[in-house]
């Protein structure tokens, strides 16, 4: 399943680096009188201080350790995060989970759109043409050369994140971890992960 609604912007600008798509970005926020370069810079540093993958593996470790918790990350990914204190994602948060018969893999196919506050900056690989393109085409591919090879039958879903919406994967909880407490099982959660090539 591919999730394909991007509001990115001008088409006529989705060859230019994402870097330049950025500023034409802030430049137009500044011209509005929306905001200043002081101001943009001030939340970035706020943003980039605290935005870090273990954001997004508290989450997971939570789900895999309290149903309540778990029903409100997939049906309101927003309130989930503000109850463990990410208030201002700027974006609608959808949470996918993994399941024995259903694998997820997030990308976003027009430039990098990704949850930083809760994963940290995006991989290099994650913004490459080669993983935008070809993760929706043949994802089996793509996630092999990450070492991931899902059992016969395995569903995979592909979910396109875009501006307003991004997404994050629910990794299925690892066998043989009954006894451990949320900061433990956190430990166990990495970036691709979360991200979907990895399977925790």
């Amino acid at each position: 399943m591919s999730e394909h609604d991007h509001v990115h912007g001008d088409a006529d600008h989705h060859d230019l680096p994402v870097a330049a798509r950025v500023r034409r970005l802030e430049e137009r926020l500044i011209a509005a009188g929306l905001a200043s370069d002081e101001e943009i810079d001030a939340f970035l540093a706020r943003l980039y201080d605290s935005a870090s993958p273990v954001n997004g593996a508290r989450m997971a470790a939570r789900a895999w350790t309290d149903p309540a918790y778990r029903e409100l990350l997939l049906s309101d990914g927003n309130a989930a995060a503000a109850g463990l204190g990410f208030t201002e994602l700027g974006y609608q948060l959808r949470v996918v989970a993994n399941t024995p018969q259903t694998h997820n893999v997030i990308v976003c196919t027009l430039c990098s759109c990704y949850p930083v506050s809760l994963l940290g900056p995006s991989p290099g690989w994650y913004k490459s043409f080669a993983y935008r393109s070809r993760t929706v085409r043949e994802p089996h591919a793509v996630l092999a050369e990450f070492g991931v090879t899902l059992p016969a039958g395995v569903r995979i879903s592909v979910w396109d994140s875009t501006s307003e919406a991004r997404y994050m994967v629910l990794p299925v909880r690892p066998a043989g971890t009954d006894g451990m407490t949320a900061a433990e099982l956190a430990e166990l959660v990495t970036l691709k992960g979360l991200i979907g090539t990895a399977l925790a």
